[in-house]
């Protein structure tokens, strides 16, 4: 057991499946009392049965305040892992640009607002983010996903540096393929450049609560990702040439 999150109230979005119900799932096995969040009503309400949580559908970035009457006036640990993986390219449309933007990165920013003035008065709290490693490198075929896991990853980043000296507590999960739903949306270029090494959901959980143990802030379920984030930094051309390439081969399959 994670001693950090024993009787911890824990908030989870994107809940209703994949990653979020895994993490659901292994906050409640650690002995946390866990709010599920879900847009989907009926896959948030059997998660919370199935773990003995409290089921709070709805939309992500409004439920902070709820959450807390719900757990008994405090959030200890949340996590913002509801998402979008809007694919397309710079012509995707006004629309999956903002509502992408709203969703993987503002949510974050909304509840951070409403969560760090209790959180900063106490000084403790903690804060997960499930990014992508599409933030820390890119996506192919995918834009606005690859540009607003940029700026979820950009804005961990900074409520670490920022906060981590008044007792707060930030981890950013940046896998690759995780066999989700989510995955399976992502067609031909999820087919070719995640399929290969996904992980399960369940994966992703035991790689936070491993980050948890370490006080980390990088989570990385797929450690290789280490090298190719440490290689665009070193040679950014050369990094971009080899995606290029993988581009190039996807455009050869379509």
């Amino acid at each position: 057991m994670v001693q950090a999150v024993q009787g911890a109230g824990v908030v989870v979005t994107g809940a209703g499946g994949g990653i979020g119900a895994a993490l659901a799932r292994r906050f409640a096995a650690e002995g946390a009392k866990v709010v599920v969040n879900d847009l989907d009503a009926a896959r948030t309400a059997a998660v919370a049965e199935e773990i003995g949580g409290i089921a709070l559908p709805g939309d992500a970035s409004a439920i902070a305040d709820e959450a807390r009457d719900a757990l008994g006036g405090a959030v200890d640990v949340y996590c913002a892992n509801a998402g979008l993986a809007s694919g397309g390219s710079e012509a995707a449309g006004e629309e999956v640009w903002a509502q992408a933007w709203d969703v993987n990165v503002m949510a974050h920013v909304r509840a951070a607002e409403a969560l760090l003035p209790h959180w900063l008065e106490r000084g403790a709290g903690r804060f997960v983010s499930t990014v992508s490693a599409a933030g820390l490198l890119t996506m192919i075929g995918a834009a606005p996903y690859s540009v607003t896991k940029h700026g979820a990853y950009a804005f961990a980043e900074w409520l670490s540096l920022t906060y981590r000296h008044r007792g707060i507590k930030v981890h950013a999960i940046c896998p690759q393929g995780v066999r989700t739903d989510m995955l399976a949306a992502t067609g031909s270029a999820g087919d070719l450049v995640l399929q290969p090494t996904a992980i399960e959901p369940e994966d992703v959980a035991d790689a936070l609560f491993k980050g948890i143990e370490e006080d980390r802030f990088l989570i990385l379920p797929h450690p290789e990702v280490a090298g190719f984030y440490q290689a665009r930094a070193a040679d950014p051309d050369r990094w971009l040439t080899g995606m290029n390439h993988l581009q190039r081969k996807w455009e050869e399959t379509r």
